[in-house]
C-alpha cells in the first residue's frame, strides 16, 4: 500500500542508565510504514519497531502468565554461580528491557496521534468550498485553544471513541464537558460535536445522570452550571435545553480505521 506523509512530527523522549535517548517519530497516513530515529549519547541508530515487538514476544512468549509462571518454578534454587546462564535461558536482559520501555514511552502517546491524525484526515470532509481553518489544537491536555477545530463557518470538538455502550463514566464526563463548552460558546458560527457513531453519545445525552456526578471533578464547572441553569438535574435537563444548539455527526466513514 502506499503511503502519504502528513507531515505530523511527534517528539518522545526516553531514557534508561544505557541508552538515553530522543526519539524524532514520523507517522504516515496508513499501517505499513513508522520510522523511528533514535540519537544516542555517541551516535545516530535506526530503531525498527517490529525488533522491539519482536524482543517483547520473544521473552513473553505466547501466554506471559504461563511464562512467568514458568520462570517463577525454575528460578527456585538458583544461586550467583548459575543465575546468568538461567537470564540468557529465558531471554531476560538489558536489550529486551530496552525494547519494551520503548514501546511502552510510544503507547503512551497513541491516543494524541489518533486525535491528531483523525481531525487531519475528516477535514477533506467536512470543509465547505470557501471554508478556513483558524485555529486548531491537534495534541492533548490543555493547548490555550478553545476548540480542537475552528474555522470562519464552524467551531468543532471531535471525540475519537469507540463506544462500548457499558459504564463509561470517565468518557461520559468528558463528553459532557465538550458538548457544554459547544452550546454555551458566543458565537454565531455552527457548533459541532464529531464523533464515533451518534447512538450511544446521544443516548448518554438524553440519560438521567446526574450533573453533579458527571462534573465530580470539576467543582467549579458544576456551580456555574447550577447557577446558571438551577432547574437542571441531570444530564437529560441540559441537553432539551441546548440540543439544537449543536449538531453532533458521526465521522466513522471518514476514520473507518477507527472502528475495525
Amino acid at each position: 500500500m502506499m503511503t502519504q506523509e502528513l507531515g505530523i512530527i511527534a517528539r518522545f523522549s526516553y531514557s534508561n542508565k544505557r541508552y538515553p535517548v530522543t526519539l524524532n517519530s514520523h507517522f504516515y497516513c496508513g499501517y505499513d510504514a513508522a520510522v523511528i530515529v533514535c540519537h544516542c549519547d555517541c551516535q545516530g541508530v535506526t530503531v525498527d519497531l517490529s525488533d522491539a515487538f519482536s524482543a517483547l514476544a520473544g521473552f513473553s512468549g505466547k501466554d506471559l502468565t504461563v511464562t512467568l509462571s514458568r520462570i517463577e518454578q525454575s528460578l527456585v534454587g538458583k544461586t550467583a554461580d548459575n543465575c546468568t546462564s538461567f537470564l540468557s535461558e529465558h531471554k531476560a536482559d538489558h536489550d529486551v528491557l530496552g525494547a519494551v520501555g520503548l514501546v511502552k514511552q510510544l503507547a503512551g502517546q497513541i491516543n494524541v496521534v489518533i486525535h491528531a491524525l483523525g481531525i487531519m484526515l475528516c477535514l477533506p470532509h467536512i470543509l465547505q468550498p470557501g471554508e478556513v481553518v483558524e485555529s486548531s489544537s491537534l495534541g492533548a491536555g490543555n493547548t490555550g485553544k478553545s476548540f480542537d477545530l475552528e474555522t470562519n463557518l464552524r467551531v468543532a470538538e471531535f471525540k475519537f471513541i469507540a463506544w462500548q455502550g457499558g459504564p463509561e463514566s470517565i468518557r461520559q464526563n468528558s463528553l459532557f464537558k465538550d458538548f457544554y463548552g459547544l452550546a454555551e460558546y458566543d458565537t454565531s458560527k455552527s457548533r459541532y460535536m464529531y464523533v464515533l457513531g451518534t447512538e450511544i453519545p446521544t443516548k448518554f445525552l438524553r440519560s438521567k445522570r446526574s450533573l453533579k456526578s458527571v462534573l465530580s471533578k470539576d467543582v467549579s464547572l458544576y456551580e456555574i452550571v447550577r447557577q446558571k441553569y438551577p432547574d437542571c438535574r441531570v444530564v437529560s435537563d441540559y441537553y432539551s435545553l441546548k440540543s439544537d444548539a449543536v449538531f453532533i455527526e458521526d465521522v466513522s466513514m471518514m476514520v473507518p480505521e477507527l472502528i475495525r
